[in-house]
């Protein structure tokens, strides 16, 4: 057991906690002011609802004795044998503390899927849901990578969650985009942010428990959690100043929203790298983010589906990108862990990055489109027309953000 590193992880502990409040005013300033409470609410219920899920059996499903390289047993299933000595996973810091650091991971996830059905779902089929794709969605993959799975035993490589958090969370906001459908009046009036300011904090929020999101995966304070630290800074700096750049001479202007949107971009894509590759590559791979998520986000348009705050565009084309840049990228010459890259001569690791993205995909978006179909029969998924044109903060939740 070692106290600064117990101390480091405690701290990274918190700040990715503090991530999700984050997220929730990102999101909550980019919708219309009748839903910004609805639209906060749906991430922050996520710190009580995944974590009573945790506590009964997700660290336990999620990281347990492993079965068939598919899923954890359930010898940990409401925390058994999860102490406050070392475990399996971090020799220096209590089991228990690893337990905790996970749970903000899974927490987060489902909460980023919320910005595709934003102003429309009904809370009720959005509790179901959540429940449902954290425990037979989240779980499962976050087993193939990092609780021993399949995916780990082949070699993939995922720092502190590109596959396991934006990739999954992006597919999945793909298929609740589709089976929820299109905001009432999409194209046809426009949907403007009705707080940037707002918006703006919680990026900054964000980039700042981004820190603890990365370096702290390292799970000691060291080396790696020193190189993870700052390609944090990095990636995110850089794809800020792409997203600008492209921004500005597409439409002839740079914006706030398109800054905010960059550095999140940029934190997605770098986070499966952050602790295997050089500060060099983690600039370009901000740098290329900022470009290849403003055309994503861009292409929404003509794909023609209401991903209303562009979870697919930025968490799940960012994550992408971020999970092949890991295969060009990783360098052993670089850092203390991982394996070389495709420009270090090993090819394989690409391929096993591209397979590790597309089972993510394909089993995310899958099992989202049927919990989707299924949470529809039990609950319903969307609003009544009056209700969504109300605003979901009074027919939803009898409240409103703003009393002016």
């Amino acid at each position: 057991m070692d106290s600064g590193d117990t101390a480091f992880v405690l701290l990274a502990c918190a700040l990715v906690m503090l991530m999700t409040p984050g997220l929730a005013l990102f999101y909550g300033g980019l919708v219309r002011s009748k839903n910004v409470l609805a639209t906060m609410l749906q991430s922050f219920i996520c710190l009580g609802v995944v974590s009573i899920l945790w506590v009964v059996c997700g660290y336990s499903l999620a990281f347990g004795p492993d079965r068939w390289g598919l899923i954890g047993g359930l010898d940990w299933a409401l925390l058994r044998s999860v102490g406050l000595d070392p475990g399996p996973y971090a020799a220096t810091i209590p089991h228990l503390l690893f337990s905790a650091f996970q749970l903000m991971f899974a927490i987060i996830t489902p909460a980023l899927i919320t910005g595709a059905f934003a102003e429309r779902m009904k809370f009720s089929g959005f509790l179901l849901f959540t429940v449902l794709w954290t425990l037979l969605v989240y779980f499962p993959v976050c087993h193939w990578v990092w609780g021993g799975g399949w995916l780990g035993k082949l070699g993939a490589l995922d720092f502190a969650g590109g596959t396991v958090i934006h990739i999954n969370s992006g597919a999945a906001a793909l298929a609740c985009a589709l089976v929820v459908g299109k905001r009432r009046g999409y194209r046809k009036e426009p949907f403007q942010p009705h707080n940037l300011p707002l918006t703006v904090l919680g990026a900054g929020l964000l980039w700042f428990g981004w820190f603890g999101f990365n370096a702290g995966s390292a799970l000691a304070a060291g080396m790696v959690a020193t190189l993870a630290f700052f390609n944090t800074q990095v990636a995110a700096g850089a794809a800020a100043v792409a997203w600008v750049t492209v921004e500005w001479i597409k439409i002839g202007k740079p914006t706030m929203l398109g800054a905010a949107s960059g550095a999140v971009a940029g934190l997605v894509a770098v986070t499966p790298a952050a602790g295997f590759v050089s500060p060099m590559a983690a600039m370009w791979i901000g740098l290329v983010a900022g470009g290849v998520c403003y055309g994503a986000v861009m292409a929404k348009e003509k794909l023609n589906y209401d991903d209303a705050l562009d979870v697919v565009g930025i968490h799940g084309v960012g994550g992408l990108w971020g999970a092949l840049a890991t295969g060009l990228f990783a360098s052993t010459a670089s850092n203390t862990a991982g394996a070389d890259g495709l420009f270090y001569g090993n090819a394989t690791q690409l391929l096993v990055q591209a397979l590790g993205a597309l089972a993510a995909i394909v089993y995310s978006f899958a099992l989202s489109w049927i919990l989707l179909k299924v949470t529809g029969v039990v609950t319903g998924l969307r609003v009544p027309d009056d209700e969504e044109v109300q605003g979901l903060d009074l027919s939803q939740h009898s409240e409103t953000g703003y009393k002016l």
